[in-house]
């Protein structure tokens, strides 16, 4: 059984982990997200869920304005053949989540090491960072070292990376 958004935070309160929590109307974009939750205080953040042709799955969160280009970003990652979105029934199995409710938080609803956790390099710098506890009506503000030691403490490591140049650019 996944952990629901609930479990999470009593989880979080058990640890001793500081977060501030915002209830908001359900959120499935970045737009969205920013419209109803831009004014909360830390950086804000995307979450990409994603596959390779080896059916490794990575959980990607980035700025919340980060473009990206997948094929560029294939050797971040260390992905394996193409690369491309998980389906929204792998969302829910490997992660036990919706979309627009992907957060590195949703790594605890999977087995160590059956996904890959990265979080770009600067959202790890800042001294807060906004995420989803498990569903999109819900942001909770933490410190990026409060979310990995959370995950770290599951099993999940977490690798920072930089941000490839886009193609185009």
């Amino acid at each position: 059984m996944p952990l629901t958004s609930d479990d999470l935070l009593a989880k979080l309160r058990e640890r001793g982990i500081v977060y501030k929590h915002s209830e908001h109307p359900p959120v499935l974009t970045v737009e969205a997200m920013m419209a109803v939750c831009g004014d909360i205080v830390g950086a804000h953040t995307k979450n990409l869920f994603l596959r390779d042709g080896k059916k490794t799955f990575f959980l990607v969160t980035l700025h919340h304005d980060a473009r990206v280009d997948l094929k560029a970003f294939r050797a971040v990652l260390g992905a394996r053949g193409g690369l491309s979105f998980a389906s929204a029934e792998a969302l829910r199995e490997q992660l036990g989540v919706e979309s627009g409710a992907v957060s590195p938080l949703a790594a605890l609803n999977a087995a160590p090491g059956s996904v890959q956790v990265f979080v770009q390099d600067s959202l790890l710098a800042e001294e807060r960072i906004n995420v989803h506890p498990l569903v999109s009506t819900r942001t909770i503000t933490l410190a990026p070292d409060d979310l990995v030691a959370t995950l770290a403490a599951e099993g999940h490591d977490v690798r920072g990376f930089a941000l490839p140049a886009p193609a185009d650019a």
